[in-house]
């Protein structure tokens, strides 16, 4: 089972919800941190890092003595990482995507590609909580490095890693609905959408459903912060026949504890159980044995 926890804003709760299910899951089970650009699930877990691993993208290199500035590299490059202007193509590694259309689009065989490091990524393990067993974790988590803009490599580069692990995956995505999200969600068994009773989570929550309705995604609302704001998430919930599937307390025992490193798990052994659910019945929906998903909520 591949489970991807996703929100249409940062800061509704991904990364608490992410972690609490792993540690609560009761069964070995495998957390991928595909939020490259601002990773922190190692801050609650601290694994054992047992390995680092470079991300790489290719960019062009030109052959000074076979270019004869004719222009076809820039031409094909839909991104504008290569340009000529009948002179030397001017490269902006930056802006290339790592296609290869421009080596092969260029007819005097004067490009070829050279690896450039993005980012890295690295593994581990971390000891289980709630009623899970100790070391029961497998951690992967990438990091984009500074400067650099685009994370889908990264994030590629993570779940590559995990992708012929047989337990099940918990991914922690990106926040929004672009590129980066799509790269983190793309063919899991199930999306949970954290979001809060605020306006903004509202309205990023509809775009957020909207994305997982279009790649046809099951998916089900965790509702964060509850007690705040008001009512008009779950009337839009209910409207729309979303399954609500845990509410998690606007308690500021889970602010603390948050400040401090430490989960809610930990802080809300309460709550634990409350994960530990959550995790069975998704289990039981992905064995078919739910006939739907309102029926866990």
């Amino acid at each position: 089972m591949k489970i991807a926890i996703a929100s249409g804003k940062g800061g509704t709760g991904k990364t608490t919800v992410a972690v609490n299910l792993a540690l609560c899951a009761g069964e070995p089970v495998h957390l991928l941190d595909c939020d490259v650009e601002a990773p922190n699930c190692h801050l609650f877990l601290n694994p054992t890092i047992e390995g680092r691993f470079p991300v790489t993208v290719p960019v062009p290199r030109v052959d000074l003595e076979r270019c004869n500035g004719c222009g076809a590299c820039g031409d094909f490059c839909q991104f504008n990482a290569i340009v000529s202007f009948g002179t030397e193509p001017l490269i902006f590694p930056e802006l290339c995507h790592g296609c290869g259309g421009c080596v092969r689009a260029c007819p005097q065989g004067a490009l070829s590609e050279v690896d450039q490091p993005i980012g890295e990524v690295e593994v581990g393990t971390a000891a289980g909580g709630g009623n899970g067993a100790a070391g029961s974790i497998r951690f992967t988590g990438g990091r984009l490095s500074v400067g650099q803009p685009m994370s889908p490599p990264v994030i590629k580069g993570v779940r590559a890693r995990a992708a012929e692990d047989s337990r099940t995956l918990i991914i922690d995505c990106p926040p929004g609905t672009s590129c980066p999200v799509i790269a983190a969600i793309k063919d899991v068994d199930f999306v949970l959408l954290v979001t809060d009773p605020t306006p903004f989570g509202l309205y990023d929550l509809k775009l957020a459903v909207a994305v997982t309705r279009h790649m046809g995604l099951p998916f089900g609302v965790v509702l964060n912060r509850w007690g705040v704001g008001d009512d008009r998430v779950e009337r839009y919930l209910e409207e729309e026949g979303i399954a609500l599937l845990l509410r998690i307390p606007d308690d500021p025992r889970i602010a603390r504890a948050y400040a401090e490193g430490r989960t809610i798990a930990e802080a809300l052994p309460e709550m634990a159980g409350d994960f530990s659910k959550l995790y069975r019945k998704l289990a039981r929906w992905n064995r078919h044995e739910e006939i739907a998903m309102r029926e866990i909520a």
